[in-house]
């Protein structure tokens, strides 16, 4: 996957919202926790846009993302919680893609995947 363009209104919003005020990755992981947990509406329907090796989800899945995993187990990715086969279980969010997703939650999953795309890392 191609690093996408650099987006100033994106990058000005991760820098002034998500990670402001962040030293080091630990600050910087905590930081995105609470944005997201501030700006996305759970619980939402997802699809799955890849599949991961940490992951059962393959592409194309649908799932219910019921809530962020606990912060402890955010500490190098933001995992979210999701009702699967019948059990509950914690996934990449940036293997994830809303469907039909309100405004907040749409900016604020298109900041986490524009992060990860970028390689940016904590």
């Amino acid at each position: 996957m191609a690093k996408p363009k650099k987006d100033p209104n994106r990058e000005e919003r991760i820098h002034n919202e998500a990670i402001v005020d962040t030293n080091g990755p630990e600050e910087q992981a905590m930081g995105w926790y609470y944005y997201l947990e501030n700006k996305v509406h759970f619980p939402f329907q997802a699809k799955c846009i890849v599949s991961k090796a940490v992951s059962p989800l393959r592409k194309g899945e649908t799932v219910e993302v019921r809530h962020l995993a606990p912060e402890d187990a955010c500490a190098s990715d933001v995992l979210v919680l999701i009702r699967w086969q019948g059990r509950d279980m914690a996934v990449p969010l940036s293997q994830l893609a809303a469907i039909d997703p309100d405004d907040s939650t749409d900016e604020a999953i298109g900041d986490w995947h524009y992060w990860v795309a970028q390689g940016y890392l904590f």
